[in-house]
């Protein structure tokens, strides 16, 4: 082998490997971003269907809260499963698919997003015209989606979470 193939060759120094880290990081977040936007979306649907409904009902908190994690749920694995049912995948799959991708990321969700409509003075108790509703609820719901993005990327970059269903798309 020659001199200068040997230093084609030649594993690159670390400075070299930079913007390849940069571009891997980048594309990391950028990934992560989407998923925790997705799940945020399911979430929000959900959120606000259990708020509006537990408002409107004028149920107890706690009975809002349920509702509210529970529709959170459904509507977050379904904004997920539907992809996946129109390309052919049978109901169970698809679920499995959706509980392994989202269950993460919408828990994490759920607990700083309902947790602050609790401690956020008269927030649950306000009714649908009040803008202290509407503002709690959104702020509660970006919050949510601050806190569950580390949560994201951290499972996507190990190949699980969000990562899954992107591999089924």
């Amino acid at each position: 082998m020659s001199h200068a193939q040997h230093d084609k060759e030649a594993p690159r120094s670390r400075d070299e490997h930079a913007p390849e880290r940069q571009q891997d990081t980048a594309s990391l977040n950028h990934v992560a971003v989407v998923a925790t936007l997705h799940c945020l979306s399911g979430c929000a649907i959900g959120e606000v269907a259990g708020m509006v409904l537990g408002t409107m009902l004028a149920w107890h908190n706690m009975t809002t809260v349920v509702v509210s994690i529970l529709l959170s749920f459904v509507t977050g694995f379904s904004l997920t499963m539907l992809p996946l049912l129109r390309n052919g995948f049978a109901f169970p799959s698809a679920a499995r698919v959706a509980f392994a991708s989202d269950t993460a990321s919408i828990t994490t969700m759920e607990i700083v997003d309902n947790l602050l409509m609790l401690v956020i003075p008269g927030a649950m108790t306000a009714t649908l015209s009040a803008p202290r509703f509407w503002w709690s609820l959104a702020l509660s719901l970006a919050l949510g989606g601050v806190a569950a993005f580390p949560v994201n990327r951290w499972l996507i970059a190990r190949g699980r979470g969000h990562a899954l269903a992107h591999g089924h798309h």
